[in-house]
């Protein structure tokens, strides 16, 4: 589903590159799967702001998704194609057979009306859920699990997939994301498919009220603030940072290494994302 340009009547339309929702349909959320969201302003449990430049923003409901794809053995019918706030891929209402509804990640091409199911039983088809013992070896997939049982925790936004690359014995090597190759259990489920709304990487908000909506302040730069508020802060008109980039609190931002050394699942990682790194 490709951007929208629209007639530059202003300029905040003129810059702007916004979704196309014509793909998706025009129908109100489940309310049985909707709960409330309460807002932080980025503070922690002390007042303190600890994510800085949010606040503000649309009031949203959170949507329930099934990202665990536990209702096993039991067909769904795909009802729509929904817009969800809190993520950046569309999302889909299932309807089981028993009559249980569920959300689940929309992947592409999967269209409303087919049936999906869950289970060893599952044919090998997108939108579809199993084990990593019954994906065929270079399937694309989509919401993994990190354990077996944990629920997916992998490519989850918009336009991402992971890739299965070779699997021996009760262990499966799948291409992240990110290009980092990782050895997961073959217990690990997965959803057949890439995540939905690919184009989502091409949007421009194209004004500073639609970011504003969205709950983002604007972010401010260090240089630009005085040497109490941050490292690099301060001097006689525009100087220099004259030191390595770094966040507030004094932590590399550019490129520095924030995995601990001797963390135990770094034995599952074959080759590390990034050029020349292993």
């Amino acid at each position: 589903m490709p951007t929208r340009r629209y007639t530059p009547t202003s300029p905040g339309r003129r810059h702007a590159d916004l979704p196309d929702y014509s793909g998706l349909s025009k129908v109100a959320p489940e309310k049985s799967l909707l709960e409330a969201i309460s807002k932080t302003g980025g503070r922690n449990q002390q007042g303190r702001i600890t994510s800085r430049f949010r606040g503000g923003g649309h009031k949203r409901r959170y949507r329930v998704i099934d990202f665990a794809r536990d209702k096993v053995g039991i067909p769904a019918r795909v009802m729509t194609r929904e817009y969800d706030p809190n993520r950046s891929s569309w999302i889909t209402l299932l309807n089981y057979a028993d009559g249980e509804k569920r959300y689940i990640l929309a992947p592409i091409a999967l269209e409303i009306g087919s049936t999906v199911e869950a289970g060893e039983t599952a044919e090998v088809r997108v939108g579809n859920s199993m084990s990593l013992q019954r994906i065929p070896v270079g399937a694309v997939v989509h919401n993994l699990e990190f354990r077996p049982g944990g629920g997916g925790k992998i490519a989850r936004s918009a336009g991402t997939s992971a890739k299965l690359i070779g699997r021996e014995g009760g262990r499966a090597h799948v291409r992240m994301p990110s290009g980092e190759v990782r050895i997961f259990k073959t217990a690990c489920t997965a959803t057949i498919g890439e995540v939905s709304n690919p184009d989502h990487k091409n949007i421009k908000h194209g004004k500073a009220g639609r970011v504003r909506h969205l709950g983002r302040k604007p972010h401010v730069r260090g240089v630009a603030m005085n040497p109490v508020d941050h490292p690099h802060g301060g001097g006689e008109g525009r100087a220099r940072v004259g030191r390595p980039q770094v966040s507030p609190t004094g932590k590399l931002a550019k490129g520095g290494r924030t995995r601990k050394k001797r963390k135990a699942s770094s034995a599952l990682i074959v080759r590390r994302a990034g050029k020349g790194r292993r």
